[in-house]
């Protein structure tokens, strides 16, 4: 008989795509996911795969390159460098109307209250807007408004939501977190990809660029123009070093702009959180996927990311079958 598994996906940006990897390796290896709660990226991914949709959902996200990316970012004025319309439009598509009480196990999506400086669960109503609210990554994307809340990334608060799924009773507790420091000896598997135009790229990131700035004041108060380092979002491959295998090593240099550097610390918050939360609520499986895995912006690297779900969470759940 499989053991029932309550899944706990957390928060990191592009790295959410390791999430499909880990649902692969656990449906491949017999177990059945009965519950599950996600935050951010975890909350789409969870939520898509809940609705019976992930096979569409990875064909197309690992046939986003990086002009693709760029085409949707509907660029913002007002609370977030991008409205988020084109890309959870998209996902609107292939999930559909659902809502979440009707989804075939209990979906949990966290988001984090501004205005009452408090988690929020979606445990019913609308996934799609459980989804959107959730992801909604400070600095990035535009809040989500519901009456009188102001609603933001779950990460803010709670980057993996074990509590939700503590009450399950399901047989195996498996979380992954997006944020580990501790496995530098993964490395993100090479995917040769063709060359695009650099002339098209460049004046597609220049114009991004023209809209998404940050101003502020130098010491003789004069206006000084910054341009965000959001195009590193699919900057040109090619920019990054490759190890002696030909995998991906990230740059450990600092934030080359405002945004950038409003997001690193966002993710130096959530690793802290989310030592608190694993030490508080220890998972049976905890699948550790590396920060430095790639740049939380990166979200053309789909396949990579994928692959490398799949192989931490086989050696995670490895390790726990031997145990048992």
């Amino acid at each position: 008989m499989s053991k029932r598994v309550a899944l706990v996906l957390g928060s990191g940006g592009a790295r959410g795509y390791a999430h499909i990897g880990v649902i692969e390796e656990l449906e491949a290896r017999g177990y059945k996911i009965d519950c599950i709660a996600g935050c951010s990226m975890g909350a789409v991914i969870g939520g898509v795969y809940a609705a019976g949709k992930l096979p569409a959902f990875r064909e197309w996200v690992e046939a986003l390159d990086y002009l693709d990316v760029m085409r949707l970012l509907d660029v913002s004025f007002s609370m977030g460098a991008i409205r988020g319309e084109k890309i959870f439009g998209h996902i609107r598509e292939i999930v559909g109307n659902v809502n979440i009480e009707n989804l075939p196990f209990p979906f949990t999506a966290v988001a984090t209250d501004l205005a009452n400086q408090q988690e929020v669960w979606f445990q019913e109503g609308c996934l799609n807007q459980a989804m959107r609210a959730s992801a909604a990554i400070p600095s990035l994307f535009t809040p989500v408004t519901l009456g009188k809340r102001v609603l933001v990334d779950g990460g803010l608060l709670n980057p993996l939501p074990i509590v939700p799924v503590v009450s399950s009773h399901c047989d195996v507790i498996v979380a992954v977190n997006l944020s580990s420091s501790g496995n530098k000896h993964y490395a993100l598997p090479f995917v040769d990809r063709p060359k695009i135009g650099h002339g098209y790229f460049e004046h597609l990131v220049d114009s991004l660029s023209s809209h998404l700035t940050f101003w502020r004041r130098d010491a003789e108060d004069a206006p000084t123009l910054l341009t965000p380092a959001l195009t590193d979002i699919m900057l040109a491959n090619g920019g990054a070093p490759k190890s002696a295998d030909g995998s991906q090593i990230i740059d450990e240099a600092g934030p080359a702009s405002m945004l950038e550097l409003i997001n690193q610390s966002f993710e130096v918050m959530q690793n802290s959180l989310t030592q608190y939360k694993i030490a508080g609520y220890p998972p049976d499986v905890l699948v550790s996927i590396p920060r430095r895995a790639c740049r939380f912006f990166e979200f053309y690297r789909a396949t990579e990311l994928i692959q490398l779900g799949r192989i931490i969470a086989r050696e995670a759940l490895e390790h726990y079958e031997a145990r048992s």
